[in-house]
């Protein structure tokens, strides 16, 4: 038995990926966990439009953007640019100072506050909501010092896109990001080690076949399986959970066939570098489930982890597709308004193809 078990260590110790499984898995999930996990916020964008432009406004302002949790984007001169500063996604609040702020504190001891917030993340906005209400109460609280009676800074909060606050207008885009990225990337993957395993991949590697054919061949059936899971995914999401449709339903619909070209590609991609079912399906599940949950900012803002992991978010394609999502669904914009955020999907289509077909001229060799 001492035996057995002094072979079984060593086996154990030789074998690098049971390491990796055993501790390397476990770390990067604690880190993971531990640093995106954040339910407090931190430099959020925001805007101000004051239309007195007093002693106690540039106060109350200079004491907001101050704070750790407020960083001022931009400076707005009118009720008309409210909308647009909205819609182009840069802001997550914007705080409106009524006309003769300071006089009515000092004569009428009341001033009003307009708080608007971007509720398509509901969490989020409750979350700045607190922390702005928060700062204002100790504002009122130090010019109560100087002010003769009790000032009462009256706030009416407004929250955009999303005014019920309602949970699934977060967790839907999400839900269907991580469902097309897993589907389509672990059948490809699956796919093409199936050929592997039974030995056809070689045939179609020595025959007259090109490269890029035998990708497009298998990349070809599961784009038109993988839309069509799409359509039933966004017919529950309309039906079911009763998700809106402001923007243009061709649009999304088109920015949904590209990413799922996307996902495809990097199934093919994985199934290079996977020499059995198992193993790709691994790679499917591990590389991509927890990353795509924790940090592609649809349930934990992005703007609360570390710099590291806010790089890493960047590069995970399904980062940018919530973002599109959300614009069509919920802030009904169009393509002006996501167009950086297609190239970068478009990019990344280009370049799981590019590294796929080379892997595959690799082994031609």
């Amino acid at each position: 038995m001492r035996n057995f078990l002094i072979k079984e260590f060593l086996q154990i110790i030789r074998d690098k990926r049971s390491l990796v499984i055993l501790f390397g898995i476990p770390i990067v999930q604690v880190l993971l966990f531990g640093f995106a996990l954040k339910n407090e916020i931190q430099d959020v964008p925001i805007a101000i439009l004051d239309h007195s432009k007093d002693v106690y406004s540039r106060q109350l302002i200079q004491k907001i953007i101050s704070s750790d949790y407020f960083v001022l984007q931009e400076n707005l001169n009118s009720e008309n640019e409210i909308e647009e500063a909205f819609r182009k996604g840069k802001i997550k609040q914007l705080i409106v100072i009524e006309q003769d702020f300071a006089q009515h504190l000092e004569k009428d001891n009341k001033a009003n506050i307009q708080l608007i917030l971007d509720a398509s993340n509901p969490n989020t906005a409750s979350m700045i909501n607190s922390y702005t209400l928060a700062i204002l109460y100790s504002f009122q609280n130090e010019i109560n010092q100087s002010i003769r009676g009790v000032p009462i800074v009256i706030t009416e909060t407004e929250m955009r896109f999303n005014p019920e606050l309602r949970s699934v207008f977060m967790f839907v885009p999400g839900v269907i990001t991580i469902i097309l990225m897993l589907v389509s990337a672990m059948m490809t993957s699956i796919s093409i080690a199936r050929e592997k395993e039974l030995g056809t991949m070689e045939v179609l590697l020595v025959s007259p076949v090109k490269p890029i054919q035998i990708i497009l061949g298998k990349v070809f059936p599961y784009v038109l399986l993988s839309f069509t899971s799409a359509l039933i995914i966004l017919a529950l999401a309309f039906t079911t959970f009763h998700m809106p449709m402001i923007g243009n339903l061709a649009l999304l619909l088109a920015e949904s066939l590209l990413f799922i070209v996307m996902a495809l590609s990097l199934g093919i991609f994985i199934s290079t570098v996977a020499n059995s079912q198992q193993t790709a399906m691994l790679l499917s599940m591990f590389a991509l489930l927890l990353p795509s949950v924790l940090l592609t900012g649809f349930i934990f803002p992005i703007k609360n982890m570390p710099d590291i992991l806010q790089y890493l978010s960047a590069l995970l394609p399904p980062t940018w597709f919530v973002v599109i999502i959300k614009n069509i669904m919920i802030k009904g914009n169009d393509l002006a308004s996501i167009w950086k955020e297609t190239l970068i999907i478009l990019g990344f289509t280009l370049f799981f193809i590019r590294l796929s077909v080379k892997k595959f001229k690799i082994r031609l060799e």
